[in-house]
């Protein structure tokens, strides 16, 4: 038997991969007999096991994935849908997607649809094309979600709910969560508290706005719709437009509806040398390592964002072995973190 090299190929020209067919001629053996012993599916006798396996150890054997997804008619691939892949609270998502996959066999490819519904539906068709068991995504439009439940791919929204096709999802209590943090600062006195929020017609940012309302009813305080700033997703005119606000509605405090509004508004109070809280406070949605770390610290509507990327996934997984049991909402409650950003209002307020 005379030994292969199937890496070393013409100098100059890439090394194409080791396959089954190199192995067995490695190892003296069929190709049938390959793909049983490195499978581990069928019979193999123990001798010719050993040195097939040790064979492709040796050449740095990596079994093509694309053609067993084409056999198998599936991928253990699972797709991953995201709005921004800079924003560290989907890092948070996809990493505990990720563990929760991991323990079940299966991996994620992760993608971002930069809040844009064409790219969404681009990434879906790619999750297609690739046999995806399912996708989990924080939906921007419907499309995506049509287009995936047409060809028989899971789906679960996760952060938000969007689609009109029924799936699975996981939230949280968006607007439990933006009115206690309102409530905190009117309990604190204040009267005038600018919302920061992003522009769109998501179920998050709405909730987000309902329990801003629903607070200052509570309270029977007014609210002066000017203290209610929508901000289009990446304006790059949204620090000028909050200086705007500060300047125009005399807000004593601000709400900051997701963790990217409460550090660009953190950098306009920074530049102005607005004292946290004594001459203004600042409550922001969506803890993220930086609030902790400023002086003061952030007050801040924590998510258990890890939690929910773990029962997005687990929800998938349930889909995929039961398709047509009855699509699931898992809504799970934030909770505010209180740190120095927010006290009274100044004096005269």
């Amino acid at each position: 038997m005379t030994a292969v090299e199937p890496n070393d190929d013409v100098p100059g020209l890439p090394r194409r991969p080791v396959t089954l067919a190199d192995i067995a001629r490695e190892a003296g053996t069929s190709a049938s007999t390959a793909s049983r012993a490195l499978s581990g599916r069928g019979y193999v006798s123990p001798v010719a096991r050993d040195r097939l396996l040790a064979v492709a150890e040796r050449l740095g054997y990596v079994p093509n994935a694309s053609a067993r997804t084409l056999k198998q008619k599936t991928s253990r691939v699972v797709g991953v849908v995201v709005s921004d892949l800079g924003n560290q609270f989907y890092a948070r998502l996809a990493a505990g997607i990720e563990q929760a996959l991991r323990e079940a066999g299966y991996q994620m490819m992760l993608l971002g649809d930069n809040s844009e519904a064409d790219e969404e539906l681009a990434a879906a068709r790619t999750f297609v094309a690739m046999r995806a068991p399912g996708v989990i995504m924080t939906p921007v439009g419907g499309d995506a979600t049509r287009l995936l439940a047409a060809q028989g791919v899971a789906v679960v929204e996760v952060d938000r709910q969007l689609a009109d096709v029924p799936c699975d999802s996981v939230v949280i209590d968006n607007e439990g969560g933006a009115r206690t943090a309102t409530a905190h600062l009117l309990e604190h006195g204040h009267r005038r508290i600018g919302l920061l929020v992003v522009e769109t017609d998501w179920t998050s940012d709405a909730g987000r706005l309902r329990g801003y309302r629903a607070a200052h009813a509570g309270a029977g305080v007014e609210v002066d719709e000017r203290l209610i700033l929508r901000i289009p997703f990446h304006d790059p005119t949204a620090e000028e437009r909050i200086g705007r606000l500060l300047d125009e509605g005399a807000p004593t405090a601000l709400f900051a509806a997701n963790n990217l509004l409460a550090e660009q508004a953190w950098n306009v109070l920074r530049r102005r040398r607005l004292l946290l809280p004594g001459e203004i406070s600042l409550v922001g949605f969506d803890d993220v390592p930086w609030m902790a770390m400023v002086e003061p610290g952030i007050t801040v509507v924590s998510q258990p964002t890890v939690e929910m990327g773990m029962r997005a996934a687990e929800l998938l997984l349930r889909r995929v072995e039961q398709p047509l049991s009855a699509p699931q909402l898992a809504c799970l409650q934030p909770e505010l973190v209180v740190r120095g950003s927010s006290g009274p209002p100044p004096p005269g307020f």
